[in-house]
């Protein structure tokens, strides 16, 4: 059995969004991490990258680092693994990054990718 990868969780590019009117949306930090998923494409194969839709609650997300972290993107750590970027840790004791900014440097650090300037 392979070892567990880090799960990406993205947004679909486009959600619609009916309190926003008309659509559909690309969310901006998402675009920036499937950038960095088109300049290093090997990192497709090195993450479980799951689609969660825009409405919430974001099930997937749920279950693997509780309720109250629903935000995308976000990078979810397998269990066991530690990391020297800051990093939040969920209830159920994972580590995750939000955000376009700290999930390129945990990505850096692990994979060897570069960091967004």
């Amino acid at each position: 059995m392979p070892a567990e990868r880090p799960i990406l969780f993205l947004l679909p590019p486009d959600f619609l969004d009916p309190e926003e009117g008309e659509g559909p949306f690309v969310c901006p930090h998402c675009m920036a991490v499937e950038g960095l998923l088109s300049v290093y494409p090997r990192l497709r194969r090195e993450l479980d990258i799951q689609y969660v839709p825009f409405k919430r609650p974001r099930t997937a997300i749920i279950d693997v680092i509780g309720e109250e972290h629903q935000s995308c993107p976000v990078l979810v750590l397998p269990e066991g693994w530690e990391s020297g970027v800051a990093a939040q840790q969920s209830s159920r004791r994972r580590l995750f990054f939000v955000g376009e900014h700290a999930i390129a440097a945990a990505l850096a650090e692990a994979f060897g990718t570069a960091r967004m300037h």
